[in-house]
């Protein structure tokens, strides 16, 4: 049992797929937080772009 109980400890496998999963959702958030920053800044540009064409219909 004892020994059972030591490998169990020396066991790093674990420890790894949690480090694999704190970096995936450091990832996630860096491209959500710049999907939304870039989002705006694009549908600015749309909205900007959009404007000029209807002012230069008239």
């Amino acid at each position: 049992m004892s020994k059972l109980f030591a490998r169990f400890l020396k066991d790093e496998s674990g420890a790894t797929a949690i480090e694999y999963g704190l970096i995936a959702a450091l990832i996630a958030v860096g491209i959500i937080t710049a999907a939304t920053t870039l989002g705006d800044q694009i549908s600015n540009t749309f909205k900007t772009v959009s404007d000029e064409m209807k002012n230069a219909k008239k």
